[in-house]
């Protein structure tokens, strides 16, 4: 492998690295190959009590792979993507010279992000939410668009339930501290987590925010939050696959990421609103309110226009490839 042809793979994981992931965590490595580029779990970074059985962990691979499959596209390189289920857990983009094609879901790729603030409140256009809905569709996974007010204060409803649930786990509580970077340089310094300037709270130093941590993140403020957040918003979407297991779970990471990026790319945020399908106890009934019998729900997502917020940081790639 030559150092141009190096510096070429290297720039696809620079899009890749850009995807979202359960608490910024980053939990990926990279492979480089003569022409193909893997992306492994990195279970060291796991988070055993919101993904116990490392769901969004690889949903959060299959984000970094279709950042790193429009990245190539544009590069003159076309992707073909495999999951190796039975052995180590990698994906694989295998990659062939294509024609360039630089795609509107590619340029949104530095601009994604999982904005937490208020939305404007203003429904999107009939044609936007096809756009969008087309985007999150896939082998074995569909998006439901719930944008009716009851449909919402549904989903509503169970988010109080699962965020309720998660607050008073103190083992979820530590973990989730765990990765709460207080100020600036506590996330310039370690490149992840879930970062202040990121949430719109002050930077304050990580003594402090040890000690003010109980008394910041409680049950009914950030319920009060929630409500205003899903109200706030133009609709829902929740990512449904049929099958509940780890190909599937990288392919809602893949539909996830082109709603993402077609979101963007038409100037329409979104952020997670997990809690409903993170917590096993809510899980199931949160599917039979939906109507869903035997697919799961796997991602909820909120949506909405808003101005931009800061964007989380990155690790190096010295920190990400082997």
């Amino acid at each position: 492998m030559n150092d141009e042809h190096t510096a070429q793979l290297k720039e696809l994981i620079r899009h890749a690295i850009l995807a979202p992931s359960s608490h910024n965590t980053q939990c990926w490595k990279f492979r480089l190959e003569d022409h193909a580029i893997s992306i492994l779990p990195d279970l060291s970074r796991r988070c055993p009590m919101v993904d116990p059985d490392d769901h969004h962990l690889y949903v959060s691979l299959g984000c970094a792979a279709e950042n790193l499959i429009q990245a190539a596209k544009a590069q003159g390189l076309s992707g073909q993507f495999t999951f190796n289920a039975s052995g180590d857990g990698a994906v694989q983009i295998a990659l062939e010279p294509s024609p360039p094609t630089v795609t509107p879901l590619f340029e949104a790729i530095p601009h994604r992000q999982c904005t937490r603030s208020e939305y404007d409140g203003k429904p999107l256009s009939p044609e936007e939410i096809k756009l969008l809905e087309t985007a999150g569709e896939g082998d074995g996974v569909r998006v439901m668009m719930l944008t009716e007010r009851a449909e919402m204060e549904t989903v509503l409803d169970y988010v109080v339930q699962g965020n309720t649930a998660q607050i008073n786990n103190n083992a979820f509580m530590q973990e989730l501290k765990s990765w709460i970077r207080f100020n600036d340089q506590e996330a310039a310094r370690t490149g992840d987590g879930l970062s202040s300037r990121s949430t719109g709270n002050p930077s304050i130093p990580r003594w402090l925010g040890n000690l003010l941590f109980k008394a910041l993140v409680r049950v009914q403020p950030e319920n009060d939050k929630n409500t205003r957040y899903i109200r706030s918003s133009a609709g829902i979407a929740v990512f449904v696959s049929d099958v509940n297991d780890k190909a599937h779970w990288v392919e809602v990471g893949r539909c996830y990421e082109r709603f993402a990026l077609q979101a963007t790319a038409l100037g329409i945020r979104n952020a997670f609103v997990n809690q409903p399908v993170k917590e096993a106890s809510v899980r199931p009934h949160f599917a039979r309110a939906l109507g869903l019998k035997s697919s799961r729900p796997d991602l909820v997502v909120r949506f909405g226009r808003s101005p931009e917020m800061p964007s989380s940081l990155r690790r190096p790639l010295e920190a990400v490839i082997v």
